[in-house]
């Protein structure tokens, strides 16, 4: 089931244009929504969950029309939002009970397959007794994950899931989220390029409430190809060298000398290497571009 977007605009009460007359089209698989904190990516998650009402514009998935029949995508919605609130002191067995009863399950042995199935699916079946309340920020947010499939889903949305986690609750969490996004849409919104890179077949990165470049992260970098530069500068000289080069990026070596890359067709300056493309050179292009041009 694709999911299509038309036209759509949000301006919050302060005057804030969160999203910006977009359109966009989401197929089946792992779909990436990229952009920085306040690129208007929660607003976007919020809408198209039918957590809010749009300006203008239409929403459709398969063949319901979104904002005209918000029930009938609940039914078919799973979503983590970027904070998913308090627990009770209650088990994740019972708690997934509970919610499981919430959606619909009146028959007690199907809540039970159902949710260990879920349990298993997410990796916490071995914990399962333990009180939600205390997990670890990973378990919580697979724990998240557990509760959104208790619906069997055909549209996932998760909102930043990986913020805050370290990497080995980060691996373990899209893991997860890769097992569950092959047979339905996934829309995976954050701020990391590394979590697109490693899980999405598709994205499109957003700022101002704008999509800046709807591709493949394999076609974004292949057609950088060439056109990236590095070259080994003294922490003191960065400031020379932002104002001489367009620098995309900059990271220390443990000489605490800095690597900078540069975006340019043609070799910037002899002491320029090329270098391989990364999705974050193409995250930073993308922001470049959209900056505002001094008049």
């Amino acid at each position: 089931m694709k999911l299509v977007i038309k036209n759509l605009t949000k301006t919050y009460s302060n005057g804030v244009k969160a999203i910006d007359n977009l359109s966009i089209e989401i197929g089946t698989g792992m779909f990436g929504l990229l952009g920085p904190n306040g690129a208007g990516k929660s607003s976007l998650m919020r809408t198209i969950a039918t957590l809010q009402s749009p300006d203008a514009g239409e929403i459709y998935f398969g063949d319901i029309n979104v904002l005209e029949d918000k029930m009938a995508l609940r039914k078919v919605l799973g979503y983590l939002p970027q904070s998913f609130g308090v627990y009770p002191k209650m088990s994740a067995v019972d708690l997934l009970d509970y919610f499981a009863t919430l959606k619909g399950v009146s028959d007690k042995n199907e809540r039970e397959a159902l949710v260990k199935e879920v349990l298993e699916i997410t990796n916490l079946y071995d914990v399962r007794k333990k009180y939600v309340a205390g997990y670890s920020g990973g378990m919580k947010q697979r724990f998240g994950i557990a509760q959104l499939l208790l619906n069997n889903p055909k549209l996932i949305i998760v909102d930043e899931p990986t913020a805050g986690l370290d990497p080995a609750e980060r691996h373990r969490f899209l893991n997860v989220l890769r097992e569950v996004g092959t047979n339905c849409t996934v829309i995976f919104s954050t701020h990391i390029v590394d979590d697109v890179k490693e899980l999405c077949n598709e994205m499109a990165i957003l700022n101002g409430g704008n999509i800046l470049n709807h591709t493949t992260p394999q076609k974004a970098t292949a057609e950088l190809e060439g056109t990236i530069w590095k070259k080994v500068i003294n922490r003191e000289d960065l400031e020379e060298n932002q104002q001489q080069f367009d620098i995309l990026s900059s990271s220390y070596n443990q000489d605490n000398t800095l690597n900078i890359r540069v975006h340019s067709l043609e070799k910037p300056s002899e002491d320029f290497v090329s270098v391989a493309p990364q999705l974050d050179d193409v995250y930073f292009i993308a922001l470049k571009k959209d900056e505002p041009q001094a008049v």
